[in-house]
């Protein structure tokens, strides 16, 4: 008779993403995963094949959630300049900010070493840049350009947030998507 599954894959690995976080995914070991869901190390292997299957399907399943909350925030910002501001705050709450600055390093540095999660992340770099870029022009052409800068602007704003930390994030990373806006449609 078959076993049902009384957590699912999903629901293990939204669980384990804080624990990546802490642990980094060099960190992370069946022993340490099975004991932060409640299950055996020996269902986890069944379940995720080997530790580096572990980490690439939290990492995965990170990256569907950015991507669901990206296209929610695509569908409710206003299609101005502003609201590709507004989308770009929400994506990233204050709350979560410096935990984000430091521990996310270890997670984006797992995402350029491994060409599924590489991939992933740049299915959702176009998603987003095209988010912003129909925010910020009706020509699709300066759109998708100014979509790539802006996103590449907002991530460079909390990489030097990071190291200054002079404002609170949000005020910060919020102060200088402006100023760029202003410059951008001065020019």
């Amino acid at each position: 008779m078959p076993r049902y599954k009384t957590v699912s894959d999903e629901q293990i690995l939204d669980g384990l993403f804080g624990l990546i976080l802490e642990t980094g995914p060099d960190g992370l070991s069946f022993a340490l995963a099975a004991r932060a869901c409640g299950l055996s190390p020996a269902t986890m292997v069944q379940r995720f094949g080997n530790r580096l299957g572990l980490v690439e399907a939290v990492l995965l399943r990170a990256w569907d959630r950015l991507q669901a909350e990206t296209e929610a925030a695509d569908a409710e910002e206003a299609l101005t300049p502003q609201g590709a501001i507004n989308l770009l705050m929400r994506l990233m709450p204050p709350e979560d900010a410096k935990r984000n600055a430091a521990d996310g390093l270890l997670l984006l540095r797992e995402d350029l070493r491994n060409p599924n999660l590489r991939a992933r992340g740049a299915r959702w770099g176009h998603t987003l840049a095209c988010a912003l870029g129909r925010r910020l022009s009706s020509d699709q052409h300066a759109a998708e350009r100014l979509g790539w800068q802006m996103a590449a602007l907002w991530q460079g704003a909390h990489t030097w947030w990071a190291f200054t930390r002079t404002d609170e994030p949000e005020q910060a990373i919020r102060r200088m998507l402006e100023e760029w806006l202003t410059s951008t449609h001065k020019a």
